[in-house]
């Protein structure tokens, strides 16, 4: 078996390995809440040692965040391949489709997720700081677009702001017990400062 095959296999059965964890620690923190849930309880409902677990998270927010894992490299990978006569604006917007996609794909699931994170104040503020690291993945990937080596001030607000619209339309995607559209609530949002 070659390195570059055992490589592979390992990175596969980590991937699933924590996957599994992460959907363990998901169900444990909507059954007793988050804050009642320890680590050692995690790593007992997983069967694995604490000392496992956290090879693979180093704190519980972690092991649901996850779930958001490699969202920032697709949205700003999906923003450099937008079309280059389109707008900074629009971009943003079509761009965000690749994070709003998981809600299509299991609606449920998503709810569940966005109320377990916006119903934690740990877990709320955490992934508040996670899309604060986006902001110069964004603005950078604008200023590609527009062939700059460096974002510009209104590259970077854009992007700020593309992000704001996103928590807003999930916020009121979650108010409405998922009965909204997050597609209409988002193209409202993006339309709300648009039209300034």
């Amino acid at each position: 078996m070659s390195a570059a095959t055992r490589s592979s296999t390992r990175d596969i059965a980590r991937a699933a390995v924590r996957a599994e964890l992460t959907r363990v620690a998901f169900e444990l923190f909507r059954r007793d809440g988050f804050d009642k849930v320890t680590l050692d309880d995690l790593a007992s409902a997983a069967g694995v040692s604490r000392s496992t677990f956290l090879r693979y998270f180093g704190t519980k927010e972690d092991a649901v965040l996850a779930a958001f894992d490699g969202s920032e490299r697709r949205l700003a990978d999906a923003l450099r391949a937008r079309p280059a006569d389109e707008d900074d604006w629009t971009a943003l917007r079509r761009a965000m489709d690749t994070v709003i996609a998981r809600y299509h794909e299991d609606p449920a699931g998503s709810l569940a997720t966005t109320r377990l994170v916006r119903d934690t104040p740990a877990l709320c503020a955490r992934n508040l700081e996670k899309q604060y690291t986006w902001r110069p993945s964004l603005a950078a990937a604008l200023a590609g677009r527009a062939g700059d080596d460096q974002p510009t001030l209104a590259q970077s607000v854009r992007a700020a702001a593309a992000l704001d619209c996103l928590n807003v339309a999930l916020d009121h995607w979650l108010a409405s017990d998922g009965a909204l559209d997050l597609v209409a609530l988002l193209d409202d949002a993006f339309d709300a400062l648009a039209s300034r």
